[in-house]
């Protein structure tokens, strides 16, 4: 009589979806491993540990948290004021890269280069740098202070500072469809009658707004979490230019952890339901082109 190991029952007990996954871990690639490893360690488990930090308050306190009027006044400024920056460089971003591929002029390269500039550029340099071109002494600052618009220290210059760091990303996407679009479609339009504006909204415009729209939504994600131009060009004061990513850290300052993380998953969940509705207009932008 042959007794079985205490290995040989562990086996036999073993469920069988747990014997498949290993099973297909092993026939995975490399580059398959290598690819849940790194997102594994860069994206789901900080993730994760934000979520597992912030469930440490009971749900009563999270709420409370995430719900306060404070909290619910940065959301406000971060999300409007971003969505307003990524919808203007939804317009001009499409126009400057309209301008780069089908116009030549003097110094085009220049021009070209200048648009990467807030991808370089230190964001606290950024903001240190429009803080002192829109204050009132400033050059264009100056300008507009007789007409009383402030810039400076204002939610309009948390506005400004989320529309220069978020343009290149509209420009960059649309610039290569762009590039790949024919003229003879346009020519063709023309040549029965259309006019430029109508060739434009009919003909370009369609097949054209999902790009927009991920430059959009890519412009949108960056302002969201801009932290070093917006934390100088505004005055941080609450219920006025105060965005979430700056009182996440004034928590951390206070060493309230659980409460910056709770903030953290506000600003998480709302991005993500943000970011499903626009991929819900892209879809919805190609069905249309489609047809």
């Amino acid at each position: 009589m042959t007794l079985s190991t205490p290995t040989d029952v562990s086996n036999s007990n073993r469920p069988g979806f747990t014997r498949a996954l290993l099973d297909g871990a092993t026939r995975l690639s490399w580059t398959w491993r290598v690819t849940i490893f790194y997102l594994l360690v860069m994206l789901f488990l900080p993730v994760l540990a934000m979520f597992l930090k912030a469930g440490t308050e009971p749900p009563a306190k999270f709420w409370q948290i995430a719900t306060s009027e404070i909290a619910l006044a940065t959301y406000n400024v971060t999300f409007i004021t971003s969505l307003l920056a990524a919808a203007v460089n939804g317009v001009f971003g499409t126009l400057v890269a309209w301008v780069l591929v089908r116009y030549d002029f003097p110094l085009k390269r220049i021009v070209d280069a200048t648009v990467d500039l807030p991808f370089a550029l230190p964001t606290s340099v950024a903001g240190l740098t429009l803080a002192t071109v829109y204050s009132d002494n400033g050059w264009l600052g100056s300008l507009l202070a007789p007409w009383g618009i402030k810039v400076s220290f204002t939610r309009l210059g948390v506005g400004v500072a989320m529309v220069f760091i978020s343009l290149p990303f509209v420009v960059r996407t649309v610039q290569p469809v762009l590039q790949e679009m024919e003229k003879d479609v346009e020519e063709a339009a023309w040549s029965l009658g259309a006019s430029p504006w109508q060739t434009f909204m009919k003909v370009i415009l369609p097949p054209l707004l999902p790009t927009i729209l991920t430059g959009v939504a890519l412009g949108f994600s960056r302002a969201v979490g801009e932290y070093g131009s917006t934390v100088i060009i505004s005055s941080n004061t609450p219920f006025q230019d105060l965005i979430a990513p700056v009182l996440i850290f004034q928590r951390l300052e206070q060493y309230d952890y659980s409460g910056a993380t709770v903030i953290g998953v506000g600003l998480l969940l709302i991005s993500q339901v943000l970011f499903v509705e626009i991929n819900l207009l892209q879809a919805l932008s190609r069905r249309y082109d489609n047809k």
